[in-house]
């Protein structure tokens, strides 16, 4: 079994390092977002996954200065919302994140899912491209793209390379987040993103506690004196993904983070493999193309 802690850290096809724990503010309201960010970084995170649309960036942004923390110790990830799909939106969204969070640079900038259409799709990519070339941003990845649409992005990251002039410029895929948990797994994009290398960030990884009360879930977490949300997340981590618990509550962000004093033996880690596709956010994993 591989050894993990809150230090743990992935390096992406950017060279750089992704902490493998994250923590989540969607739906955070601002008021609340630096005290919460402040509170978990007291528990030990060192990743925040904020979004344009979550309108909460400038509170992550607050947290990351008041902590007295090194910049470079904090992961700060944003992402482009549907209204900055396109290559000049996608450009005039970096410059707003990077305003709103009042930072310098930002580690990880997603698409934050493939609406708009395959031109719109392309001329974000193209954008954030650019931005990790002028330094603005580290890594980019997406968020909820079907492999239909991975497929279709990879072809356009070899068109780019043809175009720009070359091997890398085209970018590089780094991480690809989605709803994932065990009644959610997606087995085919992840099996799309790991032969990549890119890595896999797990939103809503305790259901947004749904499915808590689940027999098989409640006979693990007394089997291993956890609770039902620390057996998710464990779950995630044993299966190499990033997972994004969120909470606002400090006893619950604290005890999120208490997932690595004990290992899920493979034997029940298969007991949490169902035969199920119930993601409980949106999907847009299932539009098309030309949505």
């Amino acid at each position: 079994m591989a050894t993990y802690s809150i230090n743990s850290t992935f390096t992406m096809n950017s060279g750089y390092k992704i902490p493998l724990l994250g923590f989540g503010v969607y739906q955070t309201p601002p008021a609340e977002t630096e005290k919460a960010c402040l509170e978990a970084f007291k528990a030990g995170y060192r990743h925040i996954d904020s979004a344009a649309a979550y309108r909460n960036e400038s509170g992550c942004g607050d947290a990351i200065r008041s902590s007295k923390l090194p910049r470079s110790e904090i992961y700060f990830t944003s992402k482009i919302p549907r209204s900055g799909m396109g290559y000049r939106e996608a450009k005039a969204q970096i410059k707003l994140s990077l305003e709103t969070a009042g930072l310098d640079y930002i580690d990880l900038i997603l698409i934050h899912s493939p609406y708009g259409g395959a031109d719109a799709r392309k001329g974000a990519w193209k954008a954030l491209v650019e931005a990790v070339e002028e330094g603005k941003v580290r890594s980019i990845g997406i968020s909820n793209y079907g492999v239909h649409h991975l497929d279709e992005l990879e072809k356009y990251i070899t068109e780019l390379e043809a175009e720009r002039g070359g091997k890398g410029k085209g970018g590089v895929i780094s991480v690809g987040q989605y709803e994932i948990h065990p009644w959610c797994p997606r087995h085919d994009i992840v099996e799309w993103l790991t032969k990549r290398n890119i890595a896999v960030e797990a939103y809503s990884p305790v259901v947004r506690g749904k499915r808590f009360g689940d027999k098989t879930l409640v006979s693990l977490a007394e089997k291993y004196g956890k609770t039902e949300a620390q057996v998710l997340l464990r779950w995630s981590v044993q299966k190499g993904y990033v997972p994004l618990p969120k909470s606002v509550t400090p006893s619950r962000i604290k005890e999120n983070s208490a997932i690595y004093d004990f290992d899920i033996s493979k034997e029940d880690m298969d007991k949490l493999e169902f035969d199920e596709y119930a993601p409980v956010c949106w999907d847009p994993v299932k539009s098309g193309l030309d949505n």
